[in-house]
């Protein structure tokens, strides 16, 4: 009597095999069932309503408002240009890296963060210090000149 070929292993593996092609096989059904091609048209399309929400039904033409074209206006809101490099401005250093060179200064009315090299400074300052400074456009942005301790 000859033993049989296929070993426990191998049967389990096989039932395995046929559950997951089965599952696949579910899957795939279910897709089909549920999927969105095929829908019509009018089943895809969205509307926005008049408080910019996104719905489903198409807007009422009676709410429609009709705009003139020529009460539409375009411009550019106007800047004044203030020569910022003129003004003498107050802040306190924040950061000051005297190694490297360079550190931050806070403007007290604008609140901003401004960049001083150590090349632009009068005197010698430090962390915490109450500055004095004039303002010109670098290559970042704004950078702090003439840069000196405040007197008291």
């Amino acid at each position: 009597m000859g033993k049989s070929s296929e070993t426990f292993s191998k049967k389990e593996n096989q039932k395995k095999r046929l559950k997951k092609q089965k599952d696949k096989e579910l899957k795939k059904e279910e897709r089909k069932a549920n999927s969105s091609k095929g829908k019509g048209l009018e089943d895809m399309m969205a509307y926005v309503d008049e408080h910019g929400n996104i719905t489903s039904t198409p807007p009422d033409p009676t709410k429609k408002v009709k705009i003139n074209s020529e009460d539409i206006q375009i411009a550019v809101a106007r800047t004044e240009n203030i020569d910022e490099s003129q003004e003498i401005r107050k802040g306190t250093v924040t950061f000051f890296n005297t190694s490297k060179g360079f550190g931050f200064i806070r403007d007290h009315e604008s609140q901003e963060s401004i960049f001083v090299h150590i090349n632009s400074v009068i005197n010698p300052i430090k962390e915490n210090d109450r500055v004095t400074f004039k303002t010109e456009k670098g290559p970042k942005g704004l950078s702090a000149i003439e840069v000196q301790v405040a007197t008291k």
